[in-house]
């Protein structure tokens, strides 16, 4: 789940939306990025305060991978007061992205709001809060992206992650052993297990090398 492409131009419409350059767009939806960025900054120049034009111009930069171009226009169109749940989407990934945690939870818990019924922000929302460690809010997240999109392997497998950081083995293991069923060519489960069986073996064995330290019974 990676960076949402932004909606093409928007046509005016009776509540006034905002609208972008329909030729722009064009390009941007051709992945001609460096045609798409010189036609919006010709929209933007003719009006600064369209928050849509400054949203599809940090989409091209950061496709053509001008990550600093990317971040302003973001936030610029944050500023003019865009609500497009996708521009909150990825900015929060953009500042994950950059490890900036709390930046990145606060962006993607607006896409959340924006759109509660799309699984990929709650998903990374998800991500983040697994990050930083607080693992009930990420399990939180990520039950509902499961909820949201059932069949989508890396949330199912984030779910496992997310019991077996919790030391709730059987349960990662039976998500895992589950979502191999489904797809056994999934490498991220199959790794996963693999690790879990290794370290419940290391548990095991700490634990038998303790007991077999124990003094026995004094001779009387």
């Amino acid at each position: 789940m990676s960076q949402s492409v932004p909606g093409n131009a928007r046509t005016r419409d009776d509540s006034d939306e905002e609208v972008c350059d329909p030729l722009a767009d064009y390009f941007l939806g051709l992945e001609d990025y460096t045609e798409a960025i010189r036609l919006h900054l010709q929209v933007i120049g003719r009006n600064p305060s369209n928050g849509l034009a400054h949203y599809h111009l940090g989409y091209a930069y950061g496709m053509a991978g001008r990550r600093r171009g990317e971040l302003r226009e973001y936030q610029l169109a944050v500023e003019l007061g865009l609500t497009d749940w996708d521009l909150f989407l990825n900015l929060g990934l953009l500042y994950q992205e950059d490890g900036r945690l709390q930046d990145a939870a606060d962006a993607l818990r607006t896409a959340t709001i924006l759109a509660p019924d799309h699984a990929e922000a709650h998903y990374n929302l998800g991500l983040v809060f697994e990050r930083e460690g607080k693992l009930r809010s990420a399990l939180q997240e990520m039950l509902i992206a499961a909820q949201l999109d059932p069949g989508q392997a890396d949330i199912l497998n984030m779910l496992g992650v997310i019991y077996a950081e919790m030391s709730d083995y059987a349960r990662a293991q039976k998500q895992w052993s589950e979502l191999l069923a489904a797809d056994p060519e999934y490498d991220p489960a199959r790794i996963n297990v693999s690790r879990l069986k290794t370290k419940l073996q290391a548990q095991a064995g700490s634990k038998a090398i303790s007991a077999a330290d124990q003094p026995g019974p004094v001779a009387k």
